[in-house]
């Protein structure tokens, strides 16, 4: 058998040695976690006036039972009317309303379970200019 002969069997095995050299490289996939997409006020803006509502917007479906946010003032309290809720037209939306709405620096914490069980654990702030009429 000549060396060409001999060459054929291992050409044959190249394109699937590659492919596995290929997977393993790529290791696990990336456990996903749920991530704030949008927030409402943004983090870091600067308003007129106070909002109502924070909002905030992830990219996997939140559960109720376990995700939570409530909204802080500079002086260390609690301003929110503790009726957070992840929304019932979209599970991507957690919320709450807020009560003390005046002038200062605020900040949300929340902590959310996306339903693949993985907890995020987070804050951003906002600052009220003005005074609510």
């Amino acid at each position: 058998m000549g060396p060409a002969a001999r060459a054929r069997p291992a050409m044959r095995w190249q394109p699937v040695a590659l492919a596995i050299v290929l997977l393993a490289a790529a290791g696990a996939p990336a456990e996903a976690h749920a991530v704030l997409v949008r927030s409402s006020p943004s983090h870091r803006a600067v308003l007129a006036q106070a909002p109502e509502r924070v909002e905030l917007w992830f990219n996997e479906q939140l559960e109720p039972a376990y995700s939570t946010m409530s909204v802080w003032s500079q002086a260390g309290l609690q301003v929110d009317r503790r009726d957070v809720a992840v929304g019932s037209d979209d599970p991507r939306r957690l919320s709450v309303s807020l009560g003390t709405r005046g002038p200062g620096q605020y900040t949300v914490k929340y902590r959310v379970l996306s339903v693949d069980g993985h907890i995020v654990d987070s804050t951003l702030t906002f600052t009220v200019k003005g005074q609510r009429p």
